[in-house]
C-alpha cells in the first residue's frame, strides 16, 4: 500500500474554489464583526438613555 493512496490531488479549478471560499469567508467575518459593533453601540446608547431617564425621575421625586 503506496504512503499517498487515498490522497486526491487537487486540480486548479478546485484550488481556485477553495481559494474563492476562504475570500468568501473572510468578508462573511469582517460584515458579522461589523454588524456585532454596530449592535452593541446601539445598545449601549438604549442603555445610556434609560440610565439618564432613570436619574432624571430620581432627581425629580427626591426634589418633590
Amino acid at each position: 500500500m503506496s504512503r499517498w493512496e487515498g490522497f486526491r490531488v487537487m486540480d486548479g479549478a478546485e484550488q481556485s474554489d477553495k481559494s474563492r471560499d476562504r475570500e468568501i469567508a473572510a468578508n462573511e467575518s469582517e460584515r458579522q464583526i461589523t454588524g456585532d459593533v454596530r449592535v452593541s453601540t446601539w445598545a449601549i446608547a438604549v442603555a445610556g438613555v434609560i440610565v439618564l431617564i432613570g436619574f432624571a425621575i430620581g432627581w425629580l421625586l427626591l426634589r418633590r
